[in-house]
């Protein structure tokens, strides 16, 4: 006898086990390497590629369309051990769960998914209701796909090709333009002010002097004046300083972000610049800890762009996506409304709401029974968009169904994190606070097409 409040989609048997995914590669070979940089195309004609090179290509990258046809009783493996997980040979995200990587589909699904990305992508205006459908399904690696996608997706880049050109220099010439600004020492500015004041002085070219009266207020290093140059920077000083804790614990087990390399701490480099851009431009959010980590994938992707312009123009435009990103969450990063209706509270209620509607008994159980307050758990799944909950190459594949969207990744995020707590329902049913705490806060191994399927019956099926 079914209880009440538990839909009838979550006890068929439609919802059979997955067959074991095949055994991932080790994980050297999951680490991101610095990458070999071959000029192509902005965007690749839309052949078919070699079925070995897209093969290859799938290993981690694709995963099985989400599709809609099962609303009528289906449901879902509530187990982390009945839904084709596997905990050997994965690799661990910074802070994270160990999580296999998704199977591979067959190289001809994999070809085919490819093509029409790429006929989508070679069209002179392209359809983005089309491009969100196609890479909401998964995005293949190879050719810079995901780069050219996640750019259009974030309105980084118009739908018409003709204007990218244009597009891409005027935002990467302002990004240039914000680093010379906002970069610029106190000290510098003084003697820009002591040079100034010295032409206007010696208009004939004769000795003179710089007069004290001439040094403001505002220029003077020991000012606590709002306006004061100087005061602003040691502020800054204090954020810069977190900024560079951040950036240096960004995924420590990959060697893209990590260790002693040229490249990985011209990496670093990049990832310190734009949250600082991002900073100063932004008082009102300026930095908040965990920002690296959303900043981490789309940087990760763009960098690793085959193409030599755009791999090369990475920061500029990893700092507009990320704008983009950020503008979308922003509340969620502002102190002052975290109690407000469009706080991260109330994003974490409508999660609770979310979870009551398609599983009563799960909901009654955690925050009733054993009293889990989803904050405890759900606050940084949130905040981080899961970055801290799956390893690396499962966080791009989250990030292309979240992306793709048309309603924002919002709504698409909460439905993903009710899935979390409902695959893992039999276990959190048989738990206490501690056990349950323990389990969501540390996530166990999860197939992540099954999780993304799960997640997209919430979306198409209704609740009861």
């Amino acid at each position: 006898m079914v209880k009440k409040g538990v839909p009838d989609w979550l006890n068929s048997s439609l919802w059979s086990t997955p067959n074991p995914p095949p055994s991932p590669p080790p994980n050297d070979a999951l680490k991101p390497s610095p990458p070999v940089v071959e000029p192509t195309p902005p965007v690749p004609t839309p052949e078919p590629p070699a079925a070995s090179s897209v093969a290859s290509a799938a290993k981690t990258e694709i995963r099985d369309p989400l599709s809609s046809t099962y609303c009528s009783n289906s449901s879902v493996s509530h187990s982390d051990e009945e839904n084709g997980s596997s905990s050997a040979n994965s690799t661990v995200s910074g802070g994270g769960a160990a999580v296999a990587p998704a199977p591979a589909l067959p190289a001809a699904e994999v070809i085919s998914r490819q093509t029409q990305l790429l006929q989508e992508l070679s069209r002179k205006v392209i359809i983005m209701g089309e491009l969100r459908r196609l890479a909401s399904e998964g995005i293949p690696d190879g050719a810079g796909i995901r780069s050219i996608v996640w750019k259009l997706l974030l309105g980084y880049l118009p739908p018409d090709r003709s204007l990218w050109p244009s597009e891409l220099a005027k935002k990467r010439s302002q990004y240039k333009h914000f680093k010379e600004e906002l970069f610029i020492n106190p000290s510098d500015i003084t003697r820009r002010l002591e040079k100034s004041s010295h032409e206007k002085n010696e208009p004939d070219g004769s000795p003179g002097f710089l007069s004290r009266s001439e040094i403001t207020h505002g220029e003077h290093p020991l000012s606590l004046g709002e306006s004061s140059i100087w005061n602003q920077f040691f502020q800054d000083a204090e954020i810069l300083e977190q900024i560079d804790r951040d950036v240096n614990r960004t995924h420590p087990g990959i060697n893209f972000f990590s260790g002693d390399s040229a490249f990985a701490k011209s990496n670093q480099e990049a990832l310190r610049n734009i949250l600082i851009v991002f900073a100063k431009l932004n008082p009102g959010i300026r930095y908040v800890q965990g920002m690296n980590e959303l900043l981490a994938p789309l940087y990760y992707v763009f960098k690793n762009d085959p193409n030599e312009e755009y791999a090369a123009s990475a920061e500029a435009d990893t700092f507009f996506c990320f704008v983009e990103l950020i503008g979308g969450f922003r509340d969620n990063f502002v102190q002052q409304l975290d109690n407000s209706v469009v706080g991260i509270r109330s994003t974490i209620k409508r999660l609770s709401q979310l979870l009551k509607e398609h599983d009563e008994e799960l909901w009654r159980h955690l925050e009733m029974t054993t009293k889990v307050n989803p904050q405890f758990y759900a606050f940084r799944w949130i905040t981080l968009l899961l970055t801290q909950e799956f390893n690396f190459p499962d966080i791009l594949l989250i990030w292309d169904t979240l992306l793709s969207d048309p309603d924002g990744p919002q709504e698409t995020l909460l439905r993903v994190c009710c899935a979390m707590l409902i695959i893992v329902r039999k276990r959190l049913l048989a738990g206490d606070f501690t056990s349950n705490l323990k389990l969501l806060q540390n996530y166990p191994s999860t197939n992540i097409s099954h999780l993304l399927y799960v997640a997209s019956k919430l979306r198409v099926c209704p609740a009861g």
